[in-house]
């Protein structure tokens, strides 16, 4: 058994990622696996299970389990909200803490406020700017001295899997999405035309008539490029923060010097190991 001295886990809809973690920090194992809030039958059982492999320290949980489709509801923390909000709206039971998610007037976010003070908290960056984290519903937030103060969600990543999975695109979507000179041109006639929906058909039709290549990644570049107008409408100047999977902030760093923004790409696990180090530390 490895004696973690604190055991972070990152518990959505779909999938999991569980961290134990030592006296200073370090991961001393991590694995990710598909047992989403929607598969577990039996929560205590479950949780069980993980101090049995990794010893009775402090349990810190975040995301779609404190929702109300999962274990045990933490009600959401109202803007602005920085760590002290999120301490002391942790919600406790059977020796573990669940971290609270964050509401703005019609929005709410569970999981991605770890990552968002994780990475001020980081001196990844600053204190007063705004970020994006991509991802199946991507966050637009602003960050105000250290608190996240206002965000918007845009469904991009939920959409696209839609177009791929269950629409008339179906067949043109299936290639790997890269950014190159269909993604860009996606980008740029979102960004200059907003005509999204009547786009997003041309794939049909370009293709038909032989005029298309790279049809994944057209789609894909309009898709992000209609989320970054969005964004931006919302955000101050400056650079963009993108936190989350290399891949996806890569596509959206792409987007946005389309759009003339510079950004910084961020790793979504570090910043989201220290907001539970931070988090943790309030406990």
């Amino acid at each position: 058994m490895i004696q973690a001295s604190l055991i972070a886990i990152d518990w959505g809809t779909t999938n999991r990622r569980v961290f134990a973690l030592g006296p200073d920090g370090a991961v001393l194992e991590r694995f990710a696996d598909g047992l989403g809030i929607l598969s577990v039958p039996d929560f205590p059982a479950e949780i069980a299970a993980l101090r049995a492999r990794f010893g009775d320290a402090p349990m810190l949980l975040s995301g779609m389990i404190g929702s109300n489709r999962g274990w045990i509801e933490a009600p959401y923390v109202p803007c602005p909200a920085g760590f002290g909000a999120l301490s002391r709206g942790l919600v406790r039971v059977e020796g573990t803490a669940i971290v609270p998610g964050v509401r703005d007037i019609e929005d709410v976010m569970r999981g991605e406020e770890v990552q968002l003070l994780g990475a001020v908290s980081a001196g990844l960056m600053p204190r007063q700017g705004s970020a994006c984290l991509p991802g199946t519903h991507a966050k637009w937030a602003r960050i105000e001295r250290g608190a996240i103060s206002g965000f918007r969600t845009v469904m991009t990543g939920e959409v696209f899997a839609l177009l791929k999975q269950h629409s008339i695109l179906s067949a043109q979507l299936q290639a790997p999405v890269r950014v190159g000179p269909a993604f860009v041109e996606g980008v740029q006639r979102a960004l200059d035309e907003g005509e999204l929906l009547a786009d997003l058909f041309t794939i049909r039709a370009r293709a038909l008539l032989g005029g298309i290549e790279d049809p994944a990644s057209y789609a894909s570049g309009l898709l992000i490029g209609s989320d970054v107008a969005i964004g931006l409408s919302m955000i101050d100047e400056g650079p963009v923060a993108l936190i989350g999977d290399p891949a996806l902030t890569a596509l959206y760093a792409a987007a946005l010097e389309e759009a003339d923004r510079d950004s910084i790409q961020i790793d979504g696990e570090t910043a989201f190991l220290a907001g539970i180090h931070a988090i943790a530390a309030r406990l």
